[in-house]
């Protein structure tokens, strides 16, 4: 491998270019809970189509509010847990070529963003401000946020990267 070719590789940095995406997402994410919270009442809904509503709920807990009803330990465990995937991401990108691996990139910070949109409500709310409420008839998804989606984007990303990869490196 030639000496620049062993640079890129080695980037000190890594992949570190994509935490503007990690950025984006806490910003959006933010702004919009700041949106609801400045302009809903806790439970208050408005139907914006027949399968979507904008909803103001807190959620004590995680993912489908597991854990919400605990007595208040399940703040400072998720709250850990958000840090330390986080900064789990951010080791995983620094090692990550600085260029070339774009979907897997992408996905880990999306997933950070999110994680640590998450973490900044229950560190100063305690709670995670969700209000993305679908449902079709009687059936109703749980309600979530940007931070949430940018979780389930980055997951799908990095499953659809590892699938791609594992194809690349059959094909070779």
């Amino acid at each position: 491998m030639s000496a620049s070719g062993d640079k890129q590789a080695t980037s000190k940095f890594g992949a570190w270019a994509w935490l503007w995406l990690t950025l984006a997402v806490i910003v959006l994410d933010q702004w919009t809970k700041w949106l609801i919270t400045s302009n809903f009442v806790e439970f208050q809904s408005v139907t914006l189509l027949p399968v979507f509503d904008l909803v103001r709920l807190h959620n004590e807990g995680a993912a489908f509010s597991f854990l919400s009803n605990a007595s208040g330990w399940q703040r400072w465990l998720f709250t850990a847990l958000g840090i330390g995937v986080s900064a789990g991401l951010l080791v995983w990108l620094k090692r990550l070529p600085a260029r070339g691996q774009h979907l897997l990139a992408a996905a880990l910070a999306l997933i950070m963003g999110g994680a640590l949109g998450n973490v900044i409500d229950r560190i100063l709310l305690g709670h995670v401000i969700d209000f993305i409420h679908v449902h079709y008839q009687q059936w109703y998804f749980p309600a979530f946020n940007v931070a949430d989606s940018s979780i389930t984007v980055g997951a799908a990303l990095l499953i659809l990267d590892s699938v791609l990869s594992g194809r690349r490196a059959a094909a070779n």
